[in-house]
């Protein structure tokens, strides 16, 4: 076990995000590539919007663990959208909604448990979330606008009957994330107490000890690529290009294809092919390395 420093926890999950669009990973925005109307500066500018939220976000997870707020209480949606009106406020993109939704409840969980390995507290506050967190993560979506969200389904983000339904039906965020879950990998954190998130991690940390620590980053992400498939992808491409990502994947990671072939591949199609959700795990997985201590070494 390892004391959680709420303004450590800040850092390592500012940072993160942000080593997260610096490295060259494939396919996605980065230090040298851009997208026409998403660029690393939008990154740069969300991503620091967000750190007096991270911040209030540790304060709750503390007040948790001492008692004075029972985990219902976290405001998880709130806190949510909060960081959604900070990062829109100073720029015109959706850099980020991904990694906010991910690192809240996460942050909160890692100063409540006083671990870095909070898998159950975080499961936990999803469960003891309110109908009302909810409709604030909905207000969220709203604002952030993300690509790819179907209307005309049921509990429908940008229909306004939908508010009153998630209260009648007692949609808390649990049961929204099984509802779904098989659509959106965020979800599926969500409910696995941030599984896929923690693998890469610990991957990352046995990389990093042989790799610098983009080397271990690219192939990790990599790895992620050829196992998973993109929730983004899908969304904006369908699910046969998703599998087709997946398979050049395991294609470059085997040599049959070059690192700088894979990403022109992944543009062909301008960014329909960018593997936004990966790329958010990919975020939380940094800042837990962060977080464990990881000192940069070239």
């Amino acid at each position: 076990m390892m004391a959680m420093n709420k303004w450590e926890v800040v850092k390592a999950f500012t940072l993160g995000a942000l080593l997260e669009v610096a490295i060259p990973k494939p396919g996605n925005v980065n230090r040298y590539r851009d997208f026409e109307d998403l660029t690393l500066y939008h990154f740069l500018f969300a991503n620091t919007s967000v750190v007096d939220v991270l911040f209030e976000a540790a304060e709750k997870g503390e007040l948790i663990r001492k008692g004075r707020i029972p985990p219902e209480k976290a405001e998880i949606g709130t806190l949510i959208r909060r960081a959604v009106e900070n990062s829109k406020k100073i720029q015109s993109s959706n850099p980020n909604f991904g990694i906010i939704t991910l690192e809240v409840p996460l942050i909160i969980a890692l100063t409540w448990a006083e671990d870095i390995e909070a898998c159950e507290e975080v499961k936990k506050l999803i469960a003891s979330s309110s109908p009302r967190d909810t409709i604030e993560f909905y207000r969220a979506i709203r604002i952030a606008n993300p690509k790819g969200i179907k209307r005309g389904v049921k509990y429908d983000v940008y229909d306004d009957s939908s508010f009153e339904e998630l209260m009648r039906d007692e949609i808390n965020l649990k049961k929204l994330a099984e509802i779904s879950s098989k659509r959106e990998l965020i979800f599926k954190e969500w409910l696995t107490g941030y599984g896929l998130s923690y693998s890469t991690f610990h991957r990352l940390k046995e990389l990093s000890s042989d790799f610098s620590l983009e080397e271990a980053t690219i192939k990790a992400f990599l790895e992620l690529l050829s196992c998973n498939l993109d929730t983004l992808i899908i969304r904006k491409a369908g699910f046969e290009e998703a599998t087709l990502v997946q398979r050049k994947a395991k294609e470059t990671l085997a040599g049959k294809l070059t690192l700088e072939e894979f990403d022109e591949f992944l543009r062909e199609k301008k960014d329909l092919r960018n593997p936004g959700s990966l790329a958010d795990i990919m975020a939380i997985s940094l800042s837990l390395l962060i977080l464990s201590g990881y000192s940069l070494t070239l």
